[in-house]
């Protein structure tokens, strides 16, 4: 079956949300949905803060509205699950929204998950602790992908494996790097807390140890 990610570029998210016609985005409508029928993606591992950033997306909102949709899938149980927008939804919530602006698309559990972390890493501060965990996520998902594609291929044609690609789309040095960082989801809570606040050189020399 054709993969209805593919039609989601998801290098460039500024390209995606480029339109002259504020209802449609590269021909699909956008949906005003009411946040209360929105609903987190299942294990997101990305925070939702209400830090200076959340004040700044509140204050953009109130003023102008969301200027880019979020991405999202129907729920076999009703609603929708967001995919790309969980900060939208939080800023529309702290803005007095009721509704926010939307993009409906039909999605598999792995397509949708690739999404989720392409999306959340192109954000400026993001704990070690998040990365690891959706490294973790998008590796499993490429990995249940590779099953039917088996390896993908970069832009010079060269194979890479599911690791692989998963550090060349987040601008990570080698698969290795991505290894390190879903040793940390090994932690136990508390200890994942503690070293999340930590460098990133010592959560990295603290996760190689368990690196294979």
């Amino acid at each position: 079956m054709k993969s209805s990610a593919s039609k989601i570029q998801l290098c460039d998210y500024d390209a995606l949300f480029q339109t002259s016609d504020p209802a449609e985005v590269n021909g699909n409508l956008v949906q005003e949905i009411p946040l209360s029928e929105l609903f987190p993606f299942k294990n997101h591992p990305f925070q939702v803060r209400d830090d200076e950033a959340m004040q700044k997306t509140v204050e953009s909102i109130a003023r102008s509205g969301v200027l880019s949709p979020g991405i999202v899938r129907p729920r076999p149980e009703g609603g929708y699950e967001i995919i790309a927008g969980h900060r939208r939804k939080r800023g529309s919530e702290l803005a007095g929204k009721k509704t926010m602006p939307v993009l409906v698309r039909e999605l598999d559990d792995d397509e949708a998950t690739i999404i989720m972390v392409d999306s959340n890493l192109q954000r400026e501060k993001i704990l070690p602790s998040e990365k690891a965990f959706a490294y973790k996520m998008k590796l499993e998902a490429l990995k249940h992908q590779g099953q039917r594609n088996n390896l993908t291929s970069d832009h010079g044609g060269q194979k890479l494996t599911a690791r692989e690609r998963v550090a060349q789309d987040a601008g990570e040095t080698s698969g290795t790097a991505v290894a390190r960082y879903i040793a940390l989801t090994k932690l136990i809570p508390p200890l994942l807390s503690f070293v999340a606040l930590s460098l990133p050189q010592l959560i990295r020399a603290i996760a190689s140890s368990w690196v294979k």
